[in-house]
């Protein structure tokens, strides 16, 4: 990369940080290190399924609901229409925050009066469905009821809103034909005879609706007029494109748009507004849950790189499934999301390796592929085909340019950036704040 590529991230206008994998890449450190640049951070999609994890200083921040800029003071952070709220798990989150001298106020933290609301009975549909699935057709879903509250979005009939908290008559007499229909549907479908109770649901929500008062607000209108004022507007999106509704693995995908088109209609904004996109990658690959998974390693190699990068899920603790990096896949979202700049993350994950493998093809019957299919059950005949790279013994923890990087290892960087056709804007070599690396020259 030359000269012509070089990033200033001071100066960037509206950018928007997109995951080119199946989640879990990083997108929050990078969050977390632009928000000095941004005035805004504004989550636009998915729930409480979503983990997004900032060290800072050696502490951990395990975010679920909130947005990962909130950790940074004088940043108004925002849920969107296009995310789902947990009430609950939103107020415990600003609850643990305040207990570690992080003070979230309606000052800094907005949500959408459109938001849609998670309730306990999406969660058990969400656990019920999983568990009576086959083998073969089991999601591997985080049981957080994120799907079936999209599902109830969809259909019209069945959603709550924000903003529907607030009415109290309106909500006890929408939960009294909800929780009617659902309970039905427990018990003709999945047999259960336990029971939810409308009124309890009501009070509960009705309450914690109160709490969240201060908070809700038309975040649209909020976003534009910020905008119009000359405030700078970092779009966090959740989950991977792969694991984007439309253009994902399916049926082994996310209910939401995560792919880079999900931000116009998950913020309120046009297109036009995003005037540069970071794309986040993972040095390698790693899935959590079923689906497709060409590059998987189900052995000491997997292993060792699940070890070296503690490669375990923020919402659930599930150990992911880990292999070499597919510039097959990578390619396919990098083409879905148009990414200005790469994030490189974990790069630091692959030290000690003699060799590094990266999927450069897929192979299918005898028959060389380039382009990533379009159906989750046609991956169950491909093979990746590999470029093998020399590694690198060298600790990178300590890196802080590119000078101070093995050679392989900055070849490697190359070898990644050349296959997805994006300039590199950021290394990762370690989880701090400080453990990154701004790409001027490679």
């Amino acid at each position: 990369m030359g000269s012509a590529a070089r990033m200033d991230f001071s100066k960037l206008g509206h950018t928007c940080v997109i995951g080119l994998q199946w989640g879990d890449e990083g997108k929050g450190k990078i969050v977390d290190l632009l928000m000095e640049h941004f005035d805004l951070s504004v989550r636009y999609s998915g729930g409480a399924n979503a983990g997004h994890t900032v060290v800072i200083g050696g502490d951990k921040f395990a975010l679920h609901q909130l947005p990962s800029g909130i950790l940074r003071k004088n940043v108004l952070a925002i849920i969107a229409v296009g995310a789902v709220l947990d009430p609950g798990v939103l107020l415990g989150e600003i609850a643990s925050l305040r207990q570690r001298g992080i003070d979230i106020t309606p000052e800094r933290l907005r949500i959408s009066d459109r938001a849609h609301v998670v309730f306990p009975y999406h969660r058990r549909e969400d656990m019920l469905a999983e568990q009576t699935a086959r083998a073969g057709d089991k999601l591997g879903t985080t049981a957080r009821g994120i799907g079936p509250c999209y599902a109830d979005k969809v259909s019209r009939h069945w959603g709550v809103r924000t903003c529907d908290l607030l009415r109290p008559d309106h909500l006890r007499e929408r939960l009294a034909t909800i929780v009617a229909y659902k309970n039905a549907v427990f018990r003709s479908a999945y047999e259960s005879r336990e029971v939810f109770d409308a009124q309890v649901l009501a009070d509960e929500y009705l309450a914690l609706g109160e709490q969240l008062r201060p908070y809700i607000c038309d975040t649209t209108a909020l976003l534009h007029r910020e905008m119009k004022a000359g405030r700078r507007v970092l779009f966090e999106g959740a989950q991977g494109s792969l694991l984007d509704i439309d253009h994902g693995t399916y049926p082994y995908v996310t209910s939401s748009s995560a792919a880079g088109g999900g931000v116009s209609s998950g913020a309120g904004v046009p297109p036009s507004v995003i005037q540069s996109s970071l794309g986040v990658v993972k040095a390698y690959s790693t899935r959590v849950g079923a689906g497709p998974f060409p590059t998987e390693l189900a052995d000491v190699t997997g292993d060792t790189i699940r070890t070296r990068g503690h490669e375990f899920g923020t919402t659930t603790g599930r150990p992911r499934r880990c292999g070499w990096f597919d510039a097959v896949a990578a390619s396919y979202a990098a083409m879905l999301a148009g990414p200005t700049h790469l994030a490189i993350l974990h790069l630091d994950t692959l030290s000690g390796f003699a060799e590094i493998d990266v999927c450069v093809a897929y192979r299918r019957k005898g028959r060389l592929l380039n382009e990533f299919p379009a159906d989750a059950y046609d991956f169950s005949e491909i093979e990746p085909v590999y470029e093998t790279a020399p590694g690198w013994a060298a600790d990178l923890g300590a890196c802080r340019s590119v000078g101070d990087l093995p050679r392989e290892a900055r070849d490697y960087v190359t070898l990644i950036s050349r296959r997805l056709n994006v300039p590199v804007g950021i290394i990762g070599v370690g989880p701090g704040r400080e453990q990154t690396i701004f790409v001027e020259e490679l």
